[in-house]
């Protein structure tokens, strides 16, 4: 089966480079024989590809040593399910991942639309081809995973300590999917443009695929977060760290396309703006994916320096030259059918929140870049750090958080002021009235107020159209309330789901204002040693150590420390903490000591433990921090994507023209009365 997966790497290449050959042919001479052929060589790479997935997994798993990427991600003692995620953890492995999701992406999205979309299907499918023979040329000459060792080592290195846990066992796989998902929107938008075919047509193909990399973007960024929290030992879970930078702009983009587009449907407008969205998503896929594998900026995300990140910037740049061309030479096929009427209707709220997220992104991009950057001009590397960010991202948000509550209460074309005011009564209330309390509690930290202010506007809005909606079916239909708003949600699923996760973005925003009650003390206590601290609720903790332990378990040693935790004065539990040194099959060390920490999880706060060094043989040397509202950042990311989940469920035509749609109205744009009769 090894030999098999090798052998099919080779060629799926050549397959890849058929199917893009032929492809453009095909679609340029209008020849069908040719654009069958592509098509059909897109399908045998992908079966290829697959192959050759199942051929590394095989080596993985069976621990064949003479492979290089074998020996240096694994070990004989190694768990099982820790050498199947290798196939991820190294930089060849996690190209031929790339691979083998594009490939399946690419057969799923090309027999799908195979008797839709006719006239730009044989463009998508070189598009897909050339991706793919991209990311396949590199495998086979820049960092093929079949490469062999002069000699076969009795033991291979093992896995990184810091990748031996479930976090990083879903959130690569996840991010990756979002990741690679954008390349389908791409080959679409470039079809359309070659073709000067820029209706609405090909923007429903588009929006699925969109949401689709919106949803496990979503889901591999909170994972990654949950991950650097439990994992890495420093407090925190967002570091605005330059590869969680590059994995968050191609969500911040996405979104943005994901409200424009309704603008597009409903008005005509942003056409220009939406194909520069799409294209704009996957090129910073790739340009994520370049300072990951280039080595060029550090981060305990990114793999170690290579030339496999030139590869990337060439193909960046090609892509670049090719989208900018085709977008500025059909600019006249992209002129808006309307204009924007009034600063005070809902296109408006929409075109903010894209300038609001487009800002963001911009930001944290010129962040990210400022390193290689000022290395290029003036010969230093100069690195810019959290202060930064949050100094120009904190306003931007709270902003953005604004919009999202002020969009649902404008109407369309233009507003009144009767209208204004009917609508915007109830949630302006319930912003300021949370607003008021937390100031009459005593907390006075600027942004945090205005953030739980803002995010009760937000729900006061939400809540205000979920009771819109479900009276209207109470009144027309006779509906208990429980039943006219779950059919309610599920009849108008698109713009119900996307109040669901913007419920999500409430409750994460919550969680981030809590940070500003963070506390941390640095501590060494002996066995049955006490310390004592108030964190940043005013709670009184009282922690005894329960002496240091060293013990073997699976593939490592481990030091760890225990503490009894109390809560003004009642016993509230244990938490331990460790070192842990990793070892090979022979017993012999393998990386540096890895940190477990230690988390006492709590609704509304967590006591996050860090054992730094032990000193003799009873006395630990430790880090304790109070972390604020944690739980809430897990749970905004989960309501999020099941507000995704709910928005991306298909809704059949038949039950939509039953529900009493309008087929000039796009689904979730009309107003509750209307939703309510659906």
């Amino acid at each position: 089966m090894i030999l098999i997966g090798e052998l099919s790497l080779w060629v799926a290449l050549l397959m890849a480079a058929w199917g893009t050959t032929a492809g453009f042919a095909g679609a340029y001479t209008h020849r069908t024989e040719l654009i069958a052929s592509a098509r059909r060589a897109l399908f045998a790479m992908c079966a290829f590809v697959v192959l050759a997935s199942i051929g590394l997994w095989t080596a993985l798993l069976t621990s064949d040593f003479s492979f290089r990427f074998v020996a240096s991600y694994t070990s004989a003692n190694l768990p099982s399910v820790y050498k199947f995620t290798a196939f991820w953890a190294g930089q060849e492995g996690s190209l031929l991942f790339w691979a083998l999701i594009l490939s399946i992406y690419a057969t799923i999205a090309v027999y799908t639309g195979r008797k839709s979309n006719r006239e730009l299907m044989p463009w998508v499918v070189p598009t897909l081809s050339a991706i793919a023979l991209f990311f396949i040329l590199v495998l086979c000459f820049g960092a093929n995973p079949y490469a062999r060792l002069d000699w076969i080592p009795p033991d291979g290195r093992g896995l990184n300590p810091q990748l031996q846990n479930p976090g990083m066992a879903a959130h690569p796989p996840n991010l990756y999917l979002g990741y690679i998902a954008t390349a389908i929107p791409f080959a679409f938008a470039v079809a359309a443009l070659i073709t000067r075919r820029l209706d609405a047509e090909w923007l429903s193909s588009v929006r699925r695929w969109v949401l689709l990399s919106w949803f496990f973007n979503t889901v591999g960024i909170v994972l990654g977060m949950w991950w650097a929290y439990v994992e890495l030992g420093w407090g925190g879970y967002w570091a605005w760290d330059p590869v969680e930078n590059a994995s968050f702009l191609p969500w911040l983009i996405n979104t943005a396309f994901l409200h424009s587009i309704m603008v597009q449907e409903k008005r005509g407008m942003l056409r220009k703006w939406n194909v520069t969205l799409v294209v704009s998503a996957f090129l910073l896929s790739i340009l994520g994916t370049f300072i990951t594998r280039s080595g060029v900026i550090s981060s305990v995300h990114a793999f170690s320096q290579s030339s496999v990140g030139y590869w990337f910037l060439g193909f960046l740049v090609i892509a670049i030259a090719v989208t900018a061309y085709l977008v500025t030479t059909r600019l006249s096929d992209l002129r808006s059918r309307a204009e924007l009427e009034s600063m005070v209707s809902r296109e408006a709220t929409f075109l903010f929140n894209n300038l609001l997220l487009c800002g963001i992104a911009f930001s944290i991009l010129w962040g990210t870049l400022f390193p290689i950057l000022s290395e290029a001009v003036r010969g230093t590397k100069i690195t810019v750090g959290p202060p930064f960010f949050n100094q120009v991202n904190i306003p931007l948000g709270l902003g953005l958080l604004a919009l999202t509550g002020i969009g649902p209460l404008i109407a369309w074309r233009r507003a009144s002021v009767r209208n204004l005011r009917r609508q915007f009564t109830g949630p302006v209330v319930c912003g300021v009235l949370v607003g008021v309390a937390l100031l009459a509690f005593g907390m006075r930290a600027y942004y945090s107020v205005m953030a739980y202010a803002l995010g009760g506007f937000v729900l006061g809005t939400i809540a205000q159209e979920f009771q819109k909606g479900a009276s209207a079916r109470h009144r027309m239909y006779g509906e208990p309330y429980p039943v006219a708003l779950f059919r309610l949600v599920a009849r108008n699923r698109r713009r119900y789901g996307g109040y669901i996760v913007h419920v999500g973005v409430v409750v994460l925003f919550a969680a981030f204002a809590g940070l500003a009650f963070k506390k941390e003390f640095d501590v060494t206590l002996r066995a049955g040693q006490t310390f004592s601290a108030v964190d940043g609720f005013g709670d009184h903790w009282t922690f005894v150590s329960q002496g240091v332990s060293d013990y073997d378990e699976l593939n490592r040693h481990t030091t760890a420390v225990l503490l009894e935790a109390r809560r003004n004065g009642k016993f509230v539990g244990m938490i331990k903490s460790e070192k842990r040194q990793y070892l090979d099959s022979q017993g012999n060390p393998t990386f540096e000591p890895a940190t477990e920490v230690g988390i006492l999880d709590k609704p509304h706060e967590d006591v996050y433990t860090v054992l730094a060094g032990v000193i003799g043989e009873d006395t630990a040397e430790m880090r304790i921090t109070f972390n604020p509202l944690v739980w809430w950042v897990w749970y905004g990311g989960m309501i999020m994507a099941l507000g995704g989940l709910i928005v991306m469920w298909p809704q059949a035509e038949r039950r939509r023209a039953q529900a009493g749609y309008m087929a000039p109205l796009a689904p979730g744009l009309v107003d509750a009365g209307t939703e309510a009769v659906g």
